[in-house]
């Protein structure tokens, strides 16, 4: 499938100490959901502060909506007005704000911010019910999860094309998880000309599954695997096999894991074949076994199986 580019990446690199992110080329796809999926430290966060602008100095070259240049993103109001970004700092909102500061200082910030729609959104999402005392609560007083929901809330209340979220789901609740990603989709689907693009990283895979329509998985700095979701499912193919094939699967499959029954894991559907005469049931592999898979592939943790 071929997609118009909401963000493009191109030759990004950045180092800390022993780290260095180092991006060839990401096309985030215009119109659809993104996930930034890795290990801890594998630079999702670093990737998307550098497009937020929060982390400004790298090499390479960043390209939003098609044409804009990180200059504009700092020097055009189009730019900015129109990228919705929440991070995992509780300092996002300063702790001594209250609910109601929080709503004044954004409407000051950005003009297409809707104090009226932030406040349905608080109270939808039960962080408040309306009443004064709720408005007076200060940020500090809110819990992990009530704080990403009123990053949440303000970046829904404004008129955007772009949101980037760095984990939103992690301090969530299951319910939330699943409310999160249904408002997403709305936001996604409330746009009539197919331009509304959400770019977010998780640790939750199996949660956010069914928001993600493109999976770009991050090992170590780099980009090991991209493409969108069903494209992924038909390269590759989840294989559970009998203990007795495993020494001769281990050098076919792209990862395994084993016990003492048996073994699993992922495998290029190009190579399926060289399973052939094998005792092995096959399956379409979920976001979640995709992603492990490949980041185990990749991995520089030792493993213990």
């Amino acid at each position: 499938m071929k997609a118009e580019s909401v963000i493009s990446c191109k030759n990004i690199q950045k180092k800390y100490g022993n780290f260095e992110l180092n991006i060839d080329s990401i096309d985030f796809p215009k119109g659809f959901a993104t996930a930034l999926i890795g290990e801890n430290g594998a630079g999702k966060t670093t990737l998307l502060e550098m497009i937020a602008g929060i982390k400004q100095i790298h090499n390479g070259d960043i390209t939003y909506f098609g044409n804009y240049t990180e200059k504009d993103r700092e020097n055009n109001p189009y730019v900015k007005e129109h990228i919705g970004y929440t991070g995992t700092d509780k300092h996002y909102f300063l702790p001594h704000w209250t609910l109601k500061q929080t709503k004044e200082i954004q409407s000051v910030l950005f003009d297409n911010f809707d104090g009226e729609k932030y406040d349905r959104i608080l109270d939808e999402l039960a962080v408040t019910n309306d009443s004064s005392s709720d408005k007076a609560k200060k940020v500090s007083d809110l819990s992990d999860g009530n704080r990403i929901k009123l990053m949440l809330a303000g970046v829904l209340a404004r008129d955007t094309k772009l949101l980037l979220m760095d984990e939103p789901a992690s301090p969530l609740d299951p319910l939330m998880r699943e409310k999160l990603c249904s408002m997403l989709r709305e936001y996604i689907a409330s746009s009539e000309d197919n331009d509304k693009s959400v770019i977010f990283s998780t640790h939750n895979i199996s949660d956010m599954e069914n928001v993600t329509d493109y999976a770009i998985i991050i090992e170590n700095g780099t980009v090991v695997e991209q493409g969108f979701v069903e494209e992924l499912k038909e390269k590759y193919v989840y294989v559970r096999g009998e203990k007795k094939d495993e020494d001769a699967a281990k050098h076919i499959l792209y990862d395994l894991t084993s016990n003492a029954y048996g073994f699993e894991g992922l495998c290029l559907s190009e190579n399926i074949d060289k399973l052939a005469g094998m005792d092995i049931e096959t399956t379409i592999p979920t976001l979640s076994q995709l992603s492990v898979g490949i980041m185990r592939a990749y991995t520089k943790l030792k493993s213990h199986c």
